[in-house]
């Protein structure tokens, strides 16, 4: 009877294991799906997106929103000088008109100053090859880093306009450092 009972026991435990190591690959598969579908992750490379985002920090992206924004972070994957993805914030979309007065260091949208507290304090003085007033065509964006006079973005030939098709999402948080998820 007893040696029942061990073989009962060994058989629990070989069960509990496997129940264990069931629940452990369906949780993989879970995040995988998750992140292949849902999110995606990037991360920041330099000192454009200062101070919102910092060199290192590692963002959460959605990867099914497909609606695009002016204020929204995405990270883009249009081929560039820098052969590498570009982490930007959008100023204007398909339809809108952008000018930047260099002496001013103002960016203007639709002829109206634009209104931000994201960026660094400091005016737009940072020409790169900007010829405006530039007027968006439709289906494409305007973008440009935080770190406004230190960010190759659309004002420059090396970025230049987006085509949205080439958006790989938009930033939905900050996953590291931790503690720090909010990116607005």
């Amino acid at each position: 009877m007893e040696e029942n009972k061990k073989i009962k026991t060994k058989s629990e435990k070989g069960s509990s294991l496997f129940d264990f190591a069931s629940i452990v690959m369906t949780g993989i598969v879970a995040i995988a799906v998750v992140f292949t579908f849902f999110f995606r992750t990037a991360t920041v490379s330099g000192r454009s997106m200062l101070p919102t985002l910092s060199n290192g920090d590692m963002l959460m992206v959605t990867a099914f929103d497909n609606t695009h924004e002016a204020g929204d972070i995405v990270v883009i994957t249009q081929p560039n000088a820098f052969n590498e993805p570009i982490i930007k914030r959008i100023i204007a979309t398909g339809g809108q008109t952008v000018d930047i007065n260099f002496e001013e260091g103002i960016v203007y949208i639709d002829g109206q100053p634009e209104k931000v507290t994201y960026t660094l304090n400091s005016p737009t003085n940072e020409h790169e090859d900007f010829k405006g007033p530039v007027t968006v065509p439709e289906g494409y964006l305007f973008v440009m880093g935080d770190n406004r006079n230190d960010s190759t973005d659309s004002r420059s030939n090396m970025v230049g306009l987006i085509d949205e098709r080439y958006v790989y999402g938009t930033v939905v948080g900050r996953l590291s450092p931790p503690g720090s998820w909010n990116v607005n």
